[in-house]
């Protein structure tokens, strides 16, 4: 538990630390992941839940919350569930419901969250208005697509170069540069500006 201190919103730790005792689950603090933020699973019978090291402490326990849900729902119902179905969506809010005042969450964070919460997404990255509220807390501030304009030059982590298009209905239209093959960015996905 003195590990999550340095991670977490000091009035969640108690909570935190009582369903942690309860579901006597294992919680690692991993190096980032690019495709997930945290994860469950069960290995002989032992529940772990993983989280990126790199989250803000709202993030951090957003997402800690939100896999410390997928415990409760294998403890109650094993398997047989959607993951992120209606089980989950319950125990997710209902948990949730523990930190939505500002003694937790800053008012912009806890206005989006609680419209967030009517019906949460596998992920909070999926909820633009979530992930870019919560984006602003960041220790590292990154430079999103959203942020260029249209026809700007811009590459990826990968190395990979494109050219940022029109914004469809969330994703941007952008086109690599070498291939002229067509690409959909997330509004946050993370880019390096080049002109």
């Amino acid at each position: 538990m003195d590990a999550l201190k340095v991670f977490l919103p000091a009035p969640s730790l108690q909570k935190i630390n009582d369903w942690i005792n309860e579901l006597d689950v294992k919680i690692n603090i991993t190096n980032p992941r690019r495709t997930k933020l945290g994860d469950f699973k069960v290995v002989k019978n032992t529940l772990f839940v993983s989280i990126n090291n790199d989250l803000n402490p709202y993030s951090f326990l957003i997402t800690l919350t939100h896999e410390l849900a997928h415990a409760f729902v294998y403890v109650k119902y094993k398997i047989g569930v959607s993951p992120h179905g209606a089980q989950w969506q319950e125990a997710f809010k209902s948990m949730m419901l523990n930190f939505l005042n500002p003694a937790i969450f800053p008012n912009d964070i806890l206005e989006v969250l609680s419209t967030h919460l009517k019906k949460p997404k596998a992920s909070t990255f999926t909820d633009v208005n979530l992930a870019a509220i919560l984006k602003k807390y960041d220790h590292k501030k990154a430079l999103t697509i959203s942020d260029i304009k249209d026809g700007s030059i811009f590459s990826t982590s990968n190395g990979k170069i494109f050219k940022k298009g029109k914004q469809l209905r969330k994703r941007y239209k952008c086109v690599e540069c070498d291939s002229n093959k067509v690409y959909l960015f997330h509004p946050l996905a993370e880019v390096i500006l080049m002109q």
